[in-house]
C-alpha cells in the first residue's frame, strides 16, 4: 500500500484535541493541514489566532511558519498520507451517544479515501465503533481496511491545563483492525509521540479511553459522597484523604467537589453504559457514580441555604458570589462545568447572583447574563456568601479567606479558618 502524498496528516477538528495533535505533528517535520467546518476557527487559526487554551497565539505563528495550515474542505483528504478524526462525541439530550460529527468526518474520508491512506478514529466513543460503524462506510466505495488502507482507533489523552503532561510525553495507545493497521498507526504517532502501547485491536483500544475515565468518574463519586455524610460525623475529609495519601500503595487520592465537568467525565462513562444496556446488561456502578455526581450541585445549593439561614438570611434575596465557573482551574473551558447547575438552583431559589472568573468575561445562565463583578475581594465582602467552585491561580486564597463576610469552600483549598466552611 505505498504511494505518494503531498500531505504527511490531514486532521479533521482543530479543538482541544485536533489542534495539540496538529502542533506537536508540524514541529515534527511532518506536513499538517487542520481541517475544520467553522469557517471562523479556520480564517483564525490561519491569521495566527488560537481558540484554545493550550495552544498559544505564537504556537499557531510557529505552526504556520512550520507549513501548517488550515481549511474548511475535504478535498485536502485526497491529498493525505494520515487522516485522524478529533471531532466532537457528545450525549444526545436522552443521554445516548451523539456520533453526528464522526459520521459528517466519515463520509468526507470515505468521499476522498485513495489506496495506502492511514485513518485513525481518537474521539472518544463506545467499543465497537470504528469496527461496527467507521469501517463499513470507508469499504463501500470498494476498498478495504487492512489491505487497501489503514484502520485504527487511537484515544485521545488531552488533559487541557495540565502543565505537566502533555501529548508529546503522554503514552498514545493504538489499535488497529489488523496487525499491519496497528503499525502503521504507530509509525505515525513515533514520529512526535514519546511512547506508544499497542492494543490487542479496535475494541481494546476504544475500551482503554472509557476505562480511564469511567475508574476516575467511579472514585470521585466515592469521595463526593462521603463529603455529604463526613460534616455530619465530624470528619474533615480532605484531612483524611491526605492522610490516606501518605500511604505509598494501593491508594490514589480522589477529591469532593460541587460536580464533574468537561469533556471527559460527565460524557464518555455514558458511551460504555451505553454499550452495556444494549446487550441488556444493567451497569450498575456507572449508573450509580452518575447519580451521585450530578446530585452534587443540589447538595451545594442545600449546605448554601443552610448557611444562611444560620445567619439569619433567608436564600431568596441573598447576594451570592460564585467565585469561577470553568470546569478546570486555569482554563477558560466551561464545557459541562457545574457551575452552570449550582447557578441555575441557586436562581430558582431566589438568590441575588453574581460571579468572578479570570478566565470568563461573560456568563450566561438560563438564557440570561449573570453580573460579573470586577474586584473578586470586594465583592466577597458585599455578598451574603462566596461559594468557590474552581480554584484558579489568579484568586488570593489567603486574602479571600480574610475579606470574604462567609465562605464555602466546595474545593478544600482554603486553609482551616473559623470563617470558612468546606464542602
Amino acid at each position: 500500500m505505498n504511494r505518494t502524498s503531498t500531505v504527511d496528516l490531514v486532521i479533521v477538528g482543530l479543538g482541544y484535541v485536533g489542534l495539540p495533535l496538529a502542533r506537536a505533528a508540524s514541529a515534527s517535520g511532518l506536513t499538517v493541514v487542520g481541517l475544520d467546518r467553522n469557517e471562523r476557527v479556520v480564517r483564525g487559526l490561519n491569521e495566527g489566532a488560537s481558540h484554545v487554551d493550550d495552544i498559544s497565539d505564537a504556537d499557531v505563528r510557529a505552526m504556520l511558519g512550520q507549513g501548517f495550515r488550515a481549511v474548511d474542505s475535504p478535498e485536502v483528504i485526497a491529498d493525505a498520507a494520515a487522516v485522524v478524526i478529533c471531532v466532537p462525541t457528545p450525549l444526545t439530550e436522552h443521554g445516548a451517544p451523539n456520533l453526528g460529527a464522526v459520521d459528517a468526518a466519515v463520509e468526507d474520508i470515505a468521499a476522498h479515501l485513495t489506496p495506502g491512506t492511514l485513518v485513525v478514529l481518537e474521539s472518544t466513543t463506545y467499543p465497537g465503533t470504528t469496527d461496527e460503524v467507521v469501517r463499513p462506510r470507508l469499504e463501500a466505495g470498494g476498498l478495504k481496511a487492512g489491505v487497501d488502507f489503514y484502520l485504527a482507533f487511537s484515544p485521545e489523552r488531552i488533559d487541557p491545563g495540565n502543565p505537566t503532561y502533555g501529548l508529546e510525553n503522554t503514552p498514545k495507545v493504538v489499535g488497529g483492525t489488523t496487525p499491519d493497521c496497528t503499525k502503521a498507526a504507530r509509525a505515525l504517532y513515533e514520529r512526535f509521540v514519546g511512547g506508544v502501547v499497542e492494543a490487542k485491536g479496535t475494541r481494546e483500544a476504544e475500551m482503554a479511553k472509557l476505562l480511564e475515565n469511567t475508574y476516575r468518574h467511579v472514585n470521585i463519586a466515592l469521595v463526593n459522597e462521603m463529603a455529604m455524610f463526613c460534616r455530619e460525623i465530624g470528619v474533615d475529609l480532605w484531612d483524611s484523604i491526605r492522610c490516606a495519601s501518605s500511604k505509598p500503595f494501593g491508594f490514589a487520592p480522589f477529591y469532593p467537589g460541587p460536580g464533574v465537568g468537561g469533556h471527559c467525565i460527565p460524557i464518555d462513562p455514558n458511551y460504555l453504559s451505553y454499550k452495556v444496556r444494549s446487550l441488556g446488561i444493567p451497569f450498575r456502578f456507572v449508573e450509580l457514580a452518575q447519580e451521585i455526581n450530578q446530585r452534587m450541585p443540589a447538595h451545594v445549593v442545600s449546605r448554601a441555604a443552610d448557611l444562611l439561614n444560620q445567619q439569619g438570611k433567608p436564600i431568596r434575596g441573598s447576594r451570592v458570589l460564585l467565585l469561577g465557573v470553568t470546569y478546570k482551574p486555569d482554563i477558560s473551558d466551561q464545557r459541562e462545568s457545574p457551575a452552570v447547575d449550582v447557578a441555575e438552583l441557586l436562581l430558582e431559589r431566589g438568590a441575588e447572583l453574581v460571579y468572578y472568573d479570570p478566565r470568563v468575561e461573560g456568563w450566561t445562565v438560563e438564557g440570561a447574563e449573570v453580573p460579573r463583578v470586577e474586584d473578586y475581594l470586594a465583592g466577597a465582602e458585599q455578598a451574603d456568601l462566596t461559594i468557590l467552585l474552581q480554584q484558579h491561580s489568579e484568586l488570593d486564597l489567603d486574602q479571600l479567606v480574610d475579606r470574604a463576610a462567609l465562605l464555602f469552600d466546595t474545593r478544600g483549598k482554603t486553609a482551616d479558618h473559623p470563617s470558612v466552611v468546606k464542602l
